[in-house]
């Protein structure tokens, strides 16, 4: 496995710096964003071709660092026509980058439409009643959702993008393993996890046996790091669905930079799992940590992912 940062937090600093500075802490792998809600900061100039993509592999080779997967996550299916261009002009983007790149995996969301085609904003169904919630997921699944992805598969396939990795996230319709796996098994083998237990965390699933579950149909592309804290005595207060936001002190649960809403040793049984069904990629942190700042909670991170990673291939076992 490698260690790997998405660089979005690091915008405030030129590429080269961003990659110096990460290089130096022992990173190994960069997720770079592509379009869409990560922006492209700092690969604008190699996606307008105002620069050579030559000079960006340069620029990894000279800090020995791999790409990881390029970052394109938006809502592609918005029901603001105008928005929906952008995010998908974002995803074209990322996807014609990564294979100028020789990269395989660009990170997506799957997006949410509107209840039903005169929509202005989109609907995320979280209950099957009162009836007509479920007949809005049927629209939203078979007529937009599931069309879509074929679309975007084929071109991704014809571009050497043969994983297009789902981050399971509220508010889209693909926020956890079995909405992921059934967009998987009616589209093809190309849709798989970008896996971030971070959102899985607070809707109460287990980590392990959902890695266990997408793994176990070889559909963990890519791994993103970001922990969360639950608030134990907010949650049996308010419950889990908290729309206040991010920076306030009274949610049930707040995204934390790795290991400040689990200890090392639930890292190690992640880390342990994912060897269990071959996931022997990146895992790239993703800060987005409101008590920290970007260089301490990155650098946090780097620390608890250094211990609880395996890097080498396993031995012989010598004893058995």
């Amino acid at each position: 496995m490698k260690l790997g940062v998405l660089t979005v937090p690091l915008y405030g600093m030129s590429l080269e710096d961003a990659l110096k500075y990460l290089h130096g802490l022992g990173v190994q792998a960069v997720e770079l964003g592509g379009g869409c809600y990560p922006g492209n900061t700092h690969t604008l100039p190699y996606i307008t071709g105002e620069k050579p993509v030559s000079e960006l592999k340069a620029l990894l080779e000279k800090y020995d660092l791999t790409l990881s997967a390029v970052a394109a996550q938006g809502n592609y299916i918005h029901p603001n026509k105008e928005q929906a261009a952008q995010f998908q002009k974002g995803l074209e983007d990322s996807i014609l980058l990564a294979e100028k790149m020789g990269c395989d995996t660009v990170n997506v969301f799957s997006g949410c439409p509107g209840d039903c085609p005169e929509s202005k904003n989109p609907n995320w169904v979280t209950c099957p009643w009162p009836p007509e919630y479920l007949e809005v997921l049927d629209w939203q699944w078979n007529e937009v959702l599931i069309p879509y992805w074929k679309k975007q598969v084929a071109f991704a396939r014809e571009h050497g993008v043969t994983k297009l990795a789902f981050e399971m996230h509220p508010g889209f319709l693909v926020y956890n393993t079995e909405t992921l796996l059934k967009l998987r098994h009616a589209v093809g083998p190309e849709i798989g996890a970008n896996f971030d237990p971070s959102h899985l965390v607070w809707q109460g699933m287990n980590i392990v046996d959902a890695i266990t579950m997408l793994g176990n149909e070889g559909a963990i592309f890519h791994f993103h790091a970001k922990d969360t804290r639950i608030d134990e005595i907010n949650t049996r207060r308010i419950g889990v669905l908290d729309t206040k936001h991010y920076g306030g002190n009274d949610r049930a649960w707040d995204f934390r930079s790795v290991g400040y809403g689990h200890d090392n040793f639930f890292w190690k049984e992640v880390v342990s799992a994912l060897q269990r069904v071959g996931y022997d990629g990146t895992l790239s942190i993703e800060h987005e940590d409101s008590r920290m700042s970007v260089k301490e909670g990155l650098e946090k991170a780097i620390a608890v992912l250094k211990d609880v990673l395996v890097f080498e291939k396993p031995g012989e076992m010598w004893w058995a």
